[in-house]
């Protein structure tokens, strides 16, 4: 175990060239269950992984295995990101949380306007025949009515008129078999 750990802190020090056939090594890793690629994990980087995320494993295993064959970046790319990283905006504190008052707490919002199209404009008549009786119920500015009773819904009167459940819209015949 610990010539695992100072192979791997060799290898990421750049002082040893690790032998590694890239290709078949990951080739056997797609063929590895999550506690294989787990034990895979400590051998390659030295520490337990807190993952058993399959696809994770394999790709941060992936990723090294080519890194410890191909080697690490160049000194260039290594100080061109030094350079960005001096240049970055970085955040030395947390941002504060706003100051939560009761208002903001509570939010009443009004009910989301009718879909257009989906009802029709009040004062429209619906008409259909149920069980050789003909219904028509008259569409309101908020509800429906329906032998002189008013319903929310469609499906209230749906419901009203046939005793089990139904869906209004489709029951009137305003709801097509591939609408949503």
């Amino acid at each position: 175990m610990d010539t695992v750990v100072n192979n791997t802190r060799e290898a990421q020090n750049g002082s040893m060239n690790m032998a590694y056939n890239a290709p078949a090594e990951i080739a056997a890793l797609r063929r590895m269950v999550p506690a294989e690629l787990r034990n895979k994990y400590l051998e390659v980087f030295g520490e337990p992984s807190r993952s058993g995320n399959k696809d994770f494993l394999f790709k941060r295993l992936a990723w090294r295995i080519q890194s410890l064959t191909e080697g690490t970046l160049s000194e260039r790319a290594r100080a061109r990101a030094a350079e960005l990283a001096r240049d970055a905006d970085l955040r030395m504190t947390m941002p504060r949380q706003p100051a939560v008052t009761a208002e903001a707490q509570t939010s009443v919002r009004p009910a989301p306007p009718p879909i257009p199209g989906r009802l029709p404009l009040p004062g429209t008549v619906l008409t259909r025949s149920y069980r050789g009786r003909l219904l028509e119920v008259t569409v309101l500015p908020k509800g429906f009515e329906w032998e002189g009773e008013i319903y929310r819904s469609l499906t209230a009167v749906a419901q009203a008129v046939t005793g089990s459940h139904w869906n209004g819209l489709q029951f009137f015949g305003l709801k097509g078999k591939g609408d949503q």
